[in-house]
């Protein structure tokens, strides 16, 4: 029985910042997989890529930005990361909630399951992202990578996820995240997970299934 729903943030209540990486890089002439190695690294892996360090909370954003526009400069392209956080948050959709994804949070809790938001974030955007969602009223912790040292795909966030839910096993829980290499880490970890793509209303249809 699933007594837990784990949700990412970006790309599953919000477009994919994926997609915005994806579309400055095409203006900067770089290919998709070129543009989000450069502003978010191997995301399938842990690594000291600047992005994957300051979602750990071990760098500043602006120390990343540079050293991304360093690397860019270096391969002859121009690249600065904020364009593409400005993408997510200002863009005609980038800053618009699912809120078809919220009101399933809500019809979760109805049934007195455990929910819980685990995201990659950095602490700079803290106070641009925390006021799209009624965190305290839809989860029942909220795991902020650049909070707690540690980013998925660690195993260890989803096992302190479950531990502030009440000590929850991984076969009691869903994991829903855009990044395959995240929902593949929550498989191996022993959750089940779904991979909400850029249509999202698949990945509700099959956790509302799962769910009974």
């Amino acid at each position: 029985m699933i007594r837990a729903v784990l949700f990412d943030f970006g790309g599953v209540f919000t477009p994919s910042p994926f997609d915005a990486a994806r579309d400055a890089g095409e203006e900067s002439g770089l290919s998709h997989r070129e543009a989000v190695e450069l502003v978010f690294g191997p995301y399938d892996r842990d690594t000291d890529h600047p992005w994957h360090r300051v979602e750990r909370g071990e760098l500043t954003f602006e120390e990343y930005r540079e050293a991304v526009r360093s690397e860019s400069a270096e391969r002859g392209v121009e690249l600065d990361p904020l364009d593409v956080l400005r993408r997510i948050g200002g863009s005609s959709t980038g800053g618009v909630v699912r809120e078809d994804m919220v009101d399933v949070v809500r019809t979760i809790r109805i049934t007195e399951r455990k929910t819980a938001l685990v995201t990659n974030n950095v602490a700079e955007l803290r106070d641009l992202w925390r006021p799209l969602l009624p965190l305290d009223e839809l989860f029942d912790t909220v795991v902020d990578s650049s909070e707690v040292g540690v980013r998925k795909p660690d195993p260890r966030i989803f096992e302190l996820t479950l531990e502030r839910i009440g000590g929850i096993e991984p076969v009691e829980a869903v994991f829903l995240d855009d990044y395959a290499g995240n929902v593949s880490a929550a498989e191996r970890f022993g959750m089940r997970a779904i991979l909400v793509e850029t249509d999202h209303r698949p990945a509700i249809d099959e956790l509302l299934a799962l769910l009974g």
